[in-house]
């Protein structure tokens, strides 16, 4: 179903939403599964790149998935059990527009329970290490309160909390 664009809604930037179509000003479809699956074969090469570190064997606990549809959007790389999108920002993500519209797509991420990771081309291409360090770091579980030893274990007793 068609969205009609008003003052509030921004369209979306090159690579989301369906191909323009004649006539159609000021409409904008959410992507199909054929597109997701047309970016998939011609990512660009950050994305490229990060896709293979996300299937070394020190991600592979976390199951990544590139091109992944959550609701009207489709997130770069998504990791389900982990709740965590990252997304891989070129450098037409400065602008007024797609500032906002990043912002817009991160509120509805976390509103599904998802974390937003946003990397940019040049860190992916020049400091991947770094970008590694940062998705671990974001992966490794947070306490939810003081004290929080982690998970039970799973034969029961668990761990002790700290005092």
């Amino acid at each position: 179903m068609a969205k009609r664009l008003t003052s509030k809604t921004v369209a979306p930037p090159r690579g989301e939403g369906g191909p323009a179509q004649p006539g159609r000003v000021g409409v904008w479809r959410p992507m199909t599964i054929a597109r997701a699956r047309d970016l998939r074969k011609s990512m660009p090469p950050p994305e490229a790149r990060l896709w293979n570190l996300l299937r070394n064997e020190q991600f592979k606990p976390f199951h990544f998935r590139r091109q992944v549809p959550i609701g009207v959007y489709f997130a770069d790389f998504a990791s389900h059990g982990a709740r965590l999108v990252i997304e891989v920002d070129g450098d037409t993500h400065g602008s007024e527009v797609a500032i906002a519209h990043d912002v817009a797509r991160d509120v509805f991420m976390h509103g599904e329970g998802y974390d937003t990771l946003r990397v940019t081309n040049r860190d992916v291409m020049n400091n991947l290490e770094g970008v590694a360090e940062m998705i671990l770091q974001r992966l490794e579980p947070a306490p939810t309160r003081p004290g929080y030893a982690g998970p039970p274990s799973p034969r029961g007793g668990g761990r002790k909390a700290v005092q």
